[in-house]
């Protein structure tokens, strides 16, 4: 049974059901991290959501597709085990969102993209989709302390969450995830006890050259390289593999401002860093989100979260069951891997494999740096002696 099937045609308009499911299937990237810096690093929950949703209502308008948003992966796990409070994440906000809305505006990272050919993406997408596998495992194996309150014995959490694994790749063209997320979100509010109306308090951040310098080493520079491979070059391809032509709008340097407004945006209020995301391209399309609608329903959902229930937030979601999150991660996690099967050449399979191994057990940033001196110290070399060498694969500039 064949894990991905990209589709092309923009005629390709699902029910409005099915474009609900599909906006809801990359909550299991969004509720984990979002409720540790809730709880742990002392967010505010309206801060948190408002970020996302609005980011969600933008690429309904500007890529008219199901682009995904979700929190900055690398910088939030930082935050999180450091305990760093909301300056220095605001801080790291801030400067995230000047590099790359500069990047954009400059069209430095569409002339940057020309450099990686698809298998190095596909390596990229592979680390990514690996990633997603072993942060699933821990939320059922070794659950955050966030959910303490709510956990189960983990060898149930196990057995549940891979049945949801099993229910999701199984009826992923019908809309499995409304019912997954709707129980999960019931479960939270029983568990929880109440709702309280209303969004919690927002305030600006406090910040000097010592906050920016500690966001500068600690949160920024190891967040650069995933979110310039994945939030731009990778979520670029996937794009082109899910909707052909119709994903013309969506480009690294497009991608790059949008992402670079919404953490200014974010910085200001001391709300959660976002980025868009390759994985989270594959969870929307895999469960049926084809059209703008998709990140509307999803952006004005998390905006009346953020603003309805703001205050009381932070209990509900630490409600949320695990298992369900974990069964949707590790869903859009094999799909996503599922890519690598357009590659042809053992040469691209090689590198691909290469890549994602190295991004997986090191850091994203070495997997590239090795992956670009595969590809290029040879031609370089051949160029250098003067022989011919065929043109490098294209690239997703």
């Amino acid at each position: 049974m064949s894990l991905a099937s990209p589709v092309a045609p923009e005629a390709e308009r699902p029910a409005l059901r099915r474009e609900i499911a599909g906006s809801v299937a990359d909550v299991g990237v969004l509720i984990p991290i979002a409720v540790a810096l809730i709880v742990k690093n002392g967010l505010s929950p309206t801060a948190v959501l408002l970020p996302a949703g609005l980011l969600y209502l933008t690429v309904a308008r500007v890529y008219r597709l199901p682009i995904p948003v979700q929190p900055l992966k690398a910088l939030g796990a930082i935050a999180i085990a450091k305990g760093l409070g909301a300056d220095e994440i605001a801080a790291a906000s801030l400067l995230l969102g000047m590099i790359f809305l500069g990047l954009g505006a400059t069209g430095m990272i569409d002339l940057a993209a020309r450099a990686f050919p698809r298998a190095l993406i596909r390596g990229v997408q592979l680390t990514v989709g690996l990633l997603f596998l072993k942060i699933a495992w821990g939320l059922v194996a070794d659950p955050p302390k966030s959910f303490s309150d709510h956990a189960i014995d983990p060898v149930w959490a196990v057995t549940l969450g891979g049945a949801v694994f099993a229910i999701a790749i199984a009826f992923r063209h019908r809309p499995v995830t409304l019912v997954l997320v709707g129980v999960g979100a019931l479960t939270a509010v029983v568990q929880s006890g109440s709702v309280t109306l209303g969004p919690s308090a927002l305030t600006f951040p406090s910040l000097d050259g010592a906050t920016f310098w500690a966001a500068l080493t600690v949160l920024v520079l190891p967040q650069l390289p995933l979110s310039f491979a994945n939030s731009c070059l990778a979520t670029t391809d996937a794009a082109r593999t899910y909707f052909g032509t119709a994903s013309s709008r969506v480009r690294p340097g497009r991608l790059a401002t949008t992402l670079g407004v919404a953490n200014l945006f974010s910085g200001v209020i001391s709300g959660m860093p976002v980025c868009h995301g390759a994985g989270g391209l594959t969870a929307h399309h895999a469960f049926g989100a084809r059209t703008w609608r998709a990140p509307l329903a999803i952006g004005s959902a998390l905006i009346v979260l953020a603003l309805g229930v703001g205050s009381g937030l932070a209990v509900v979601l630490t409600a949320f069951p695990l298992p369900v999150l974990a069964g949707l991660l590790a869903t859009a996690g094999a799909l996503h891997i599922a890519l690598m099967r357009d590659l042809r050449r053992p040469v691209d399979v090689a590198l691909a494999v290469g890549v994602g191994i190295v991004g997986f057990q090191l850091n994203l940033l070495y997997g590239l740096g090795a992956g670009l001196v595969a590809v290029w110290l040879p031609r370089l070399a051949a160029r250098l002696r003067g022989e011919k060498r065929p043109p490098v694969a294209e690239g997703v500039g």
